[in-house]
């Protein structure tokens, strides 16, 4: 029974995170020949100011990011 676990940013949608799950789910099941009901994810959402990458964290990119830019 394979359990994967995810972090990502916080923000996106549940259609996002539904989608995202049942796409991994089918990837296990390709990958791993097992059945759906035995794939387990666990998703873990961060906030933004608890990620950082070369000391800045995303909130502060984001707060700093033109206005409609992905960071």
């Amino acid at each position: 029974m394979p359990i994967i676990s995810v972090v990502i940013a916080e923000g996106r949608s549940c259609e996002q995170k539904r989608d995202f799950c049942r796409r991994l789910t089918d990837a296990a099941v390709s990958a791993l020949l097992v059945r759906p009901d035995q794939v387990r994810i666990v998703l873990q959402e961060t906030p933004l100011e608890n990620y950082a990458v070369a000391g800045i964290t995303f909130a502060e990119r984001e707060e700093t990011a033109p206005k409609g830019q992905a960071v």
